[in-house]
């Protein structure tokens, strides 16, 4: 067997209205609703499904919680526009020890710069751009 891509991931979630609005208004994803009323983000080829807090869809993850995921995102947007934009929604963003924002890293396909921000319950998410 070989895996060739990631279709979806889940997060736990404390607030749906909360994480819906900053995934949808913050980084652009749509809003999905399928199946018993059930939310995910979609974006591209792939999706986020999100499961409430104290209400996950079976089969779940044996120890879901909120706050534990920590996403690298992909933009074709330059990282000092991205820079500008979140700090204009009053988005938090990370900074590195020497207060740089915008940082180098190393993706799945090679060097790549970085900007990271915290979503509703705390999941550290990376929007990156490949060099």
């Amino acid at each position: 067997m070989k895996i060739k891509a990631l279709d979806h991931l889940v997060l736990t979630v404390a607030d749906m209205s909360a994480t819906i609005e900053f995934y949808t208004k913050v980084l652009g994803m749509q809003l999905q609703t399928f199946g018993d009323n059930r939310h995910a983000l979609h974006f591209g080829a792939q999706k986020i499904n999100l499961h409430q807090k104290g209400a996950e869809i079976l089969p779940n993850a044996k120890r879901a919680t909120c706050g534990s995921a920590d996403l690298c995102l992909l933009t074709d947007t330059p990282l000092p526009e991205v820079l500008r934009y979140l700090q204009a929604c009053g988005v938090a963003v990370v900074h590195d020890d020497d207060g740089e924002f915008i940082v180098p890293r190393t993706g799945a396909m090679g060097k790549i710069r970085s900007i990271y921000v915290r979503d509703p319950d705390g999941n550290l998410l990376e929007i990156s751009r490949y060099e």
